[in-house]
């Protein structure tokens, strides 16, 4: 029976099962996601997500949620990634770099007895053009703009920090029942590949609280892409400033977020291993 080495890891609750292609080989990674992600009858994870060689960076990551399908950027994932990277010496740097599907990103290293223990990553420019995000509009920008989406009205902010987000803010966000209202956000007609959707409650100038659905994945405890959507979303609709360092409260633990003036977002947080294990398939 074949078998693969992999690690559990996690950044804040979202949870991924990490391969080491330097050296394993997976030819299908589609299915391997959806064979390893299930809770109940598997090793239980958002998803499966690939380190592997590059030729233009430190690594290359490659994710893949639980449904199968391959995303092009994790916030939370990639300073997993950087902490393996970091901790088994591919990489043993301050800097170092992660080529993704969304570019190559940069991540600084906080270590604490030569282990990375906290991860800041440049995740670049927020990316506010529909065409670019994808969404559908007749217009520069989608802020503040209102959809309906099953029979209700909400307005949406709509960024890509590498992948399509939705961020709505609410007064409450805890009875919000997003197994029935994510899937309607998710596949709505403005966004052509779908789309994550942030539940956003303003606390202060410089706190959110989020609940995050993902496409292909549903509630997760935790998104670093769409923490990094939500506070440039606070900025754009005035709860938030640029330069500040936002708190961005999730299910599973706090993420940090800067959007710059110049349009870069800067997220720091925590890298956590859970362990080494080995799959029978």
């Amino acid at each position: 029976m074949p078998q693969i080495k992999f690690i559990k890891m996690h950044g804040i609750g979202n949870d991924y099962v990490y391969i080491n292609c330097f050296t394993e080989q997976v030819d299908n990674p589609n299915e391997l996601a959806k064979m390893m992600s299930p809770r109940r009858f598997s090793v239980g994870a958002d998803g499966v997500i690939l380190i592997c060689p590059s030729k233009m960076a430190d690594a290359k990551m490659r994710m893949f949620n639980l449904d199968g399908s391959e995303g092009k950027m994790c916030g939370n994932g990639i300073r997993c990634v950087g902490k393996f990277v970091y901790d088994s010496g591919i990489a043993h740097k301050d800097t170092i770099t992660i080529e993704t599907l969304s570019g190559i990103k940069t991540l600084y290293i906080t270590d604490k007895d030569g282990v990375a223990e906290t991860i800041t990553v440049d995740m670049g420019k927020a990316e506010l053009s529909p065409e670019k995000i994808p969404a559908i509009a007749d217009c520069d920008t989608i802020i503040d703009t209102a959809i309906t989406v099953d029979g209700n009205s909400y307005n949406i902010t709509a960024v890509s920090m590498g992948n399509p987000h939705a961020v709505t803010f609410c007064d409450e966000i805890e009875s919000l029942n997003l197994e029935k209202i994510g899937p309607h956000f998710e596949h709505h007609e403005m966004f052509p590949q779908g789309v994550n959707t942030e539940f956003i409650r303003v606390i202060d100038e410089s706190t959110l609280q989020m609940r995050v659905w993902e496409r292909g994945s549903g509630e997760t405890f935790a998104c670093g892409t769409g923490a990094c959507a939500a506070a440039v979303a606070a900025v754009l609709n005035g709860y938030c400033k640029h330069d500040t360092e936002i708190t961005v409260h999730l299910v599973g633990g706090d993420l940090f977020i800067t959007y710059k003036n110049d349009g870069t977002v800067f997220m720091r947080g925590s890298a956590i291993k859970v362990f080494d294990g080995v799959y029978e398939y």
